[in-house]
């Protein structure tokens, strides 16, 4: 299990506007969680937020990159994409970000609407 780093710290502590923030060792580095919701990744010094279809242009437009693992050999890309650099400098920033993350996770926990017949 990876140890708490300090960089983790800070980034629960910046997110913490959000709501409660909680981590679970994962991918080596650590899911974050708001209010039960998995929103972000820490691996190392880099943050990755949730993303989904509504959200995602607001990364690829900044050129972030997604986050990527090893699975069997072979590379795993999820929808999480780098924190702009300016998270770490500026807390409304990171506040911006982090909702934008946290309405993917809810878009995400909510059920399938079915289309009618």
């Amino acid at each position: 299990m990876p140890r708490r780093s300090e960089f983790l710290e800070l980034v629960v502590e910046q997110m913490s506007r959000l709501g409660t923030i909680s981590s679970r060792a994962m991918f080596g580095g650590y899911g974050l969680y708001c209010n039960g919701l998995f929103i972000a990744i820490v691996t190392g010094e880099q943050l990755y937020f949730k993303a989904d279809a509504r959200s995602q242009s607001r990364f690829e437009v900044r050129g972030l990159p997604r986050f990527q693992y090893q699975a069997r050999g072979k590379p795993v890309q999820l929808l999480y994409y780098q924190a702009p650099p300016e998270v770490y400098e500026d807390a409304q920033a990171m506040l911006d970000w982090g909702q934008w993350a946290l309405a993917a996770a809810v878009r995400a926990s909510q059920p399938a609407r079915r289309k009618p017949h």
